[in-house]
């Protein structure tokens, strides 16, 4: 993650002081404010999450042919209204909730299915899977409750890309339903040393690092 790739020029900052080679020292810091500085700054984070967030739209049409809405874990409160959304279309769907608890006792799948009856969904018609620890583990779950039957699919948008990967990849049918798409036009090029680009940049490491992470594995 880049915030380890900053710790680790702050370390070598220290090791060179200790030793007396402050012109070393100076160029450490400078490198380690720099990359702090890029990878906190809008232009950066939004060219490296933009192309993940673009390659699938807003769902605006539900096929009639689809009974059922798999929501998966993870930001739950952003993706949840997404799901909510598109149960207001279509009040039939029945919704599967996704998730394990990570911390405590209660799942995050449980935690959900309480935000989306507090929200107007039928509780009848929430689902839960409580046992996938994660996307791979979900996609499985999924593929032997519903078999080839189609679903929506509703992740962050920056996730979408490798968890629609995940989800084809079991043979399964998901239409891709895209939440928490970030407006990257209201940031400005001068913004650096933000907490929210940072976040961003993250997100976006970590989704690329796992699209070659599956494809090294034979995965997708």
């Amino acid at each position: 993650m880049p915030l380890t790739i900053a710790a680790f020029f702050i370390l070598l900052t220290l090791w060179a002081l200790h030793r007396g080679k402050l012109r070393q020292a100076k160029g450490y810091v400078i490198i380690a404010l720099i990359w702090m500085a890029l990878i906190s700054s809008a232009p950066v984070s939004s060219w490296l999450i933009a192309p993940l967030e673009r390659q699938y739209a807003r769902l605006e049409h539900i096929p009639d042919e689809v009974e059922y809405l798999v929501l998966l874990g993870g930001d739950k409160e952003r993706r949840a209204w997404e799901a909510v959304r598109l149960y207001h279309q279509k009040p039939s769907l029945k919704i599967i909730t996704s998730g394990y608890s990570r911390y405590g006792s209660v799942s995050e799948a449980l935690k959900v299915k309480k935000l989306l009856q507090e929200s107007g969904v039928n509780p009848a018609q929430i689902l839960i899977q409580e046992k996938p620890k994660d996307t791979n583990e979900e996609a499985l779950a999924i593929k032997q409750r519903l078999g080839t039957s189609p679903f929506l699919l509703v992740t962050s948008a920056y996730h979408m890309p490798r968890a629609f990967r995940f989800f084809k990849a079991t043979g399964s049918h998901p239409i891709a339903a895209p939440a928490d798409i970030n407006n990257t036009t209201q940031d400005s090029i001068t913004s650096f040393f933000q907490g929210k680009h940072l976040r961003k940049t993250e997100k976006a490491l970590h989704e690329y690092i796992g699209l070659l992470w599956g494809s090294l594995k034979g995965i997708f």
